[in-house]
């Protein structure tokens, strides 16, 4: 039986440096995926730093799956073309979910720090941090078999009443 966590707020906000797949450009969307979840952002028109800025909600329950990304440019007379994937686990972030808890935590405190490596899609230094009452996560992914290409996203968890 899945025990139901809560839910998690995933920011798409914007790509950089994406691979260009048509003649000059590309047209790109993101699809996240979370087990039998899936869903995808809008197509931006011609552009590899295409800002999305969209909200999309995950739910999360155990076992706690990592969240797959796949950026693809929108084709029209053929099948879409890959643009590159990244995987995110969110086990250190919802540990840190957890740790927050029936604790006052004061504002901006960093709860946890997640670096680069070989093993993680991270670009860069990424803290989870708790700001306004909440749990957050800014977060630059690189692109695995792709030539070039980031995600910045935010996680943001929100609390779902029992």
């Amino acid at each position: 039986m899945e025990n139901q966590l809560g839910l998690l707020r995933v920011r798409i906000i914007r790509g950089i440096n994406l691979a260009i797949r048509d003649l000059r450009s590309s047209d790109p969307y993101v699809v996240v995926t979370m087990g039998k979840q899936k869903l995808k952002t809008r197509v931006v028109k011609k552009n590899v730093n295409p800002e999305w800025n969209e909200d999309l909600t995950l739910c999360i329950s155990e076992p706690i799956l990592p969240i797959k990304l796949q950026v693809y440019d929108k084709d029209t007379f053929s099948y879409d073309d890959k643009m590159g994937d990244a995987e995110l686990d969110v086990v250190p972030f919802i540990d840190a979910v957890r740790m927050t808890r029936f604790k006052n935590i004061p504002n901006g405190v960093i709860l946890s720090r997640i670096m680069p490596s070989r093993q993680n899609c991270y670009s860069e230094e990424s803290c989870i941090v708790y700001e306004n009452g909440k749990v957050v996560q800014n977060v630059f992914l690189r692109l695995r078999n792709v030539e070039c290409g980031e995600i910045q996203l935010q996680l943001q968890w929100i609390d779902v009443p029992s």
